[in-house]
């Protein structure tokens, strides 16, 4: 018969060490090159648009940031970069972009209408339904108070 003392002592030399720190440095030095790479093609844009508003700037750089995060995912790159980063490729908006064209790869075999595009949004389509209804109540509340 197995006591507490014991069991904690089988638990600790069976359960594999914790990996914190390191999955908490790759997560920021990831996360911090994604975010690199989004500044620098904001810089481009400057430099090829000078003419152009920060607004209209941020709006290129978000199209082109989600459309390397899906062509990645649809390569079979990203998932590799979300092994090692964990959250530093979930929290950019290469993240979002990997969550919607993920589920839409695991599913092609269905075919276009069954398979793409009834799981397009099956990981974000949650996320985004709830934020809306968080924004709306947020403004609701912010209106009567």
């Amino acid at each position: 018969m197995m006591t507490p003392a014991r069991y904690k002592e089988f638990v600790a030399e069976t359960a594999p060490k914790s990996k914190h720190l390191k999955t908490m440095l790759c997560a920021f030095v990831i996360g911090g090159l994604i975010c690199c790479i989004g500044q620098a093609v904001s810089d481009g844009f400057k430099a090829l648009f000078p003419q152009e508003t920060e607004k209209t700037i941020a709006s290129y750089v978000t199209v082109t940031m989600i459309f390397l995060g899906a062509l990645l995912t649809g390569v079979g790159v990203y998932d590799d970069i979300g092994n090692v980063a964990g959250a530093g490729s979930i929290v950019p908006i290469t993240g979002f972009a990997n969550s919607i064209v993920a589920p839409a790869m695991e599913f092609k075999k269905e075919g276009v209408i069954f398979g793409i595009c009834s799981n397009l949004f099956a990981v974000s389509g949650p996320i985004i339904v709830l934020g809306v209804f968080a924004s709306f109540f947020s403004g609701v509340y912010a209106l009567l108070f």
